[in-house]
C-alpha cells in the first residue's frame, strides 16, 4: 500500500484534521530537503529553512509552488521568531514542525576539541529550543499541531566517535520526553526521530564502514510512515535501533567489552 493510501485509510493527516503546513528546518540537503520534498508530494504546503539561501531557492523553484525558501540560522533566537511570524502570515497556521537542522563532527581523545562541540551544542541543541520556544506558543494556543524533532540513535549510548554529537542528541531526547505530557495536556503532539546511518552531506565525511546505511529518501519514507501512525519516536533502520537498544541495554562491563571493539587505531 502506497504513503498515500496510507494518509487517505489512516486519517492521521487528514486535511479536516491539521491545515496542512509543514515548517521543516535543516531543509536545504540530506533528510530535510527529502522529507520537504516528501511532503510537498502528498499535499503539504511546506516552509522550508536553512542557512543555505541558494539550495532552499533551488529547492522552491522544484516544487511547482508547495515549497517555499524561508532562510534562516536557527542559532538567532530572534530571527527564529520572526521566520514563524512570517511563515504563518504568508501561508498560514504551522500544524506540522520537523527541526532537522543539525551539524556532526567525529571525535576522539586527540581531536576533542571545546570549540567544535560548543558548535554542535548551539546549533543541534540550541537551535532546536529556538524553534521550540518560537512555535510552541502558536501551537499551544490552537491546541493542535505536530512537533517532530530529529536526534539520532546515536543518543541511545555513549559510542567511541561521538562523544560530542551523541550527547547533543541523548539531550535532544530527554528534552522531548520531558515535554511530550505537557504539550499533549495543550493538544500538540510530540515525535522525536532517530535515524541511524544515512547517507547526507554530513555521513559521507565518514572514512569508515557506515553499517545499515539508507538513503535520505528512504528516511523520508520511514519518517512519513511514523508520523502518519502518530508515533512518539521514528526509529530507522531497526537493525540499528534494535543493535543500540541492546547496547544500552547491557551492563556496563559488556557493554564497554563492545564499544572498545569500535575503537580505531587513532584512538588507541
Amino acid at each position: 500500500m502506497t504513503i498515500a493510501r496510507d494518509l487517505i485509510n489512516n486519517h492521521v493527516l487528514r486535511e479536516t484534521d491539521w491545515r496542512k503546513v509543514a515548517w521543516v528546518t535543516g531543509a536545504s540537503s540530506g533528510i530535510g530537503k527529502s522529507l520537504a520534498i516528501r511532503l510537498a508530494l502528498d499535499g503539504w504546503t511546506v516552509a522550508a529553512s536553512a542557512r543555505n539561501t541558494l539550495e532552499l531557492e533551488m529547492l522552491a523553484q522544484s516544487a511547482e509552488n508547495k515549497i517555499h525558501a524561508f532562510p534562516l540560522d536557527v542559532t538567532d533566537r530572534e530571527a527564529t521568531e520572526i521566520a514563524v511570524r512570517d511563515i504563518e502570515m504568508r501561508l498560514g497556521p504551522i500544524s506540522l514542525a520537523v527541526f532537522g537542522a543539525g551539524t556532526y563532527r567525529r571525535d576522539s581523545l586527540s581531536t576533542f576539541d571545546a570549540a567544535a562541540i560548543g558548535d554542535m551544542v548551539g546549533l543541534n541543541i540550541m537551535g532546536t529550543v529556538n524553534c521550540l520556544q518560537a512555535i510552541m506558543p502558536a501551537m499551544t494556543a490552537r491546541r493542535s499541531g505536530r512537533i517532530a524533532v530529529m536526534a539520532s540513535v546515536a543518543g541511545y549510548t555513549g559510542l567511541p566517535g561521538a562523544a560530542g554529537y551523541g550527547a547533543t542528541k541523548a539531550a535532544l531526547i530527554n528534552m522531548c520526553e520531558a515535554l511530550y505530557p505537557e504539550l499533549e495536556r495543550q493538544g500538540v503532539q510530540m515525535t522525536i526521530i532517530n535515524p541511524g546511518f544515512v547517507d547526507t552531506p554530513l555521513t559521507r565525511q565518514n572514512d569508515f564502514p557506515m553499517p545499515f546505511l539508507i538513503s535520505a529518501e528512504i528516511a523520508a519514507e520511514y519518517i512519513m510512515r511514523g508520523l502518519e501512525r502518530g508515533r512518539f519516536e521514528i526509529a530507522f533502520p531497526w537493525r540499528m535501533k534494535v543493535a543500540l537498544k541492546l547496547l544500552k541495554a547491557l551492563p556496563a562491563s559488556l557493554r564497554f567489552a563492545l564499544t572498545r571493539r569500535m575503537l580505531r587505531e587513532d584512538q588507541t
